[in-house]
């Protein structure tokens, strides 16, 4: 918890007011069971009416339960999946529904870290051909102008020249997560999106892995979409918070702002449940009970209405439409 801590000192307070990316209303949904004639008789509600923007040289963060949206949302933002409805603009082009013929040139400034690094890297490549492989499709340099490249970030993500001919499985997961994310700057990418990139990781090298990302963003000026289940982490490397529940975004903040003044119940029940360093402080844990709703049959109002202690009658007639509560700080919840 202490080398997380100091990873998250580092953060800072500037960042560019452009908006380099913005998601307008953006569902998915997914079928599950089929007809004898193979229709879907079913829809899992995935991600439902996001709405969100990103700004350059920021850190976004979305955080939530497992199975709340925010992977998918992560897919959808780099086109891996098509939306059902709703814009997703990247750079003042709206990228939703274009063809992957036509992503193919705005992919080399929009790459992705996942979250499981063994995963992501083909184990019968060398490193230097896996960082590599985006150079040869999105640039024209030789093999010599390539291999310089790949040396280059093998230094700058902390391991060497010497590894470039080896295979992923001679790698610890900390070192694969910096093979991904030298992968990642090959192309000098405009947006970042890290889905879960150190969930996979002990504590002691999820610190590494953070400080290594602020050190490249501040190098590189790059934008990150930050995905993670662990307020702790999302605490220490986030400028803004979106807080996800059942598909839904309950709640968006600058980071101080969420922690210091959360606005949605589920967002207080959350961050109750982070633990505090020092043992002599004591915070009271928030206990949801009830169930979570199916994703399949989504409630007619509030998404969390089931498992609020502030539930009103209102809450389960209609769904509460996002508020600015205060400048930065939306909430969709009937309490405000």
């Amino acid at each position: 918890m202490q080398m997380l801590a100091q990873a998250g000192r580092i953060r800072g307070n500037n960042m560019e007011k452009n908006k380099l990316l913005s998601l307008k209303n953006v569902s998915k949904t997914f079928p599950v069971g089929k007809t004898l004639l193979g229709k879907p008789t079913k829809f899992v509600h995935a991600v439902n009416n996001v709405s969100f923007d990103v700004y350059e040289g920021e850190t976004f963060s979305i955080v939530g339960e497992s199975g709340c949206g925010k992977s998918t949302t992560g897919r959808l933002i780099n086109h891996l999946l098509i939306p059902d409805s709703g814009e997703i603009w990247f750079q003042g082009k709206e990228i939703s529904k274009i063809s992957q013929d036509e992503m193919r040139p705005l992919r080399k400034d929009m790459q992705m870290i996942f979250q499981d690094p063994a995963g992501s890297l083909n184990p019968r490549m060398r490193v230097s051909e896996l960082i590599e492989e985006p150079l040869l499709i999105h640039t024209d340099l030789d093999k010599e102008g390539r291999m310089k490249i790949v040396n280059e970030l093998l230094g700058i993500v902390g391991l060497s020249a010497k590894h470039a001919q080896r295979f992923p499985h001679e790698f610890s997961g900390g070192q694969k997560q910096r093979i991904g994310i030298a992968r990642a700057l090959t192309v000098n990418p405009k947006l970042v999106i890290a889905d879960e990139p150190i969930s996979a990781l002990d504590v002691s090298i999820q610190a590494q892995v953070l400080n290594l990302l602020h050190r490249l963003q501040e190098t590189y000026k790059l934008t990150y979409v930050f995905i993670s289940h662990d307020l702790s982490v999302v605490e220490m490397i986030s400028d803004r918070i979106a807080v996800m529940y059942l598909g839904f975004v309950v709640e968006t903040a600058p980071k101080d702002m969420l922690y210091k003044s959360p606005l949605h119940p589920y967002t207080k029940a959350l961050l109750s449940a982070v633990p505090i360093p020092d043992p002599t402080l004591h915070k009271e844990r928030i206990i949801l009970e009830g169930d979570i709703p199916s994703t399949i049959n989504l409630p007619k109002g509030c998404p969390f209405a089931a498992r609020c202690n502030h539930c009103r009658p209102e809450c389960l007639e209609r769904r509460p439409e996002p508020k600015e509560v205060e400048p930065g700080h939306v909430v969709s919840c009937h309490l405000y």
